[in-house]
């Protein structure tokens, strides 16, 4: 037996059955906003993973956006606004 294909296979403990990737991608999908329109739908595992990955991504550039534009608020603030926006941010 070779080291090679005994190190591939994961452990009986650790498999996952399909029957919960089914459900895992079945309730990622829910959480993606898009999928719920269509929510009857049942996409492929990959469309799901590719949707999230999307999501994450534009997710990722509104953060990068409304920091921006909080770090430009800030800077055009006077100093007691500044102080009550940061107040406000550190609840």
């Amino acid at each position: 037996m070779s080291s090679r294909r005994s190190r591939s296979r994961p452990s009986s403990s650790s498999r996952i059955s399909a029957e919960q990737i089914n459900d895992l991608v079945s309730k990622l999908q829910a959480l993606l906003p898009e999928a719920r329109i269509r929510r009857n739908d049942r996409e492929s595992a990959a469309k799901v993973l590719q949707e999230t990955c999307n999501y994450i991504r534009s997710l990722h550039r509104e953060v990068d956006d409304l920091s921006e534009r909080l770090s430009e608020l800030l800077a055009t603030a006077d100093s007691a606004q500044a102080a009550i926006i940061r107040s406000l941010l550190t609840q």
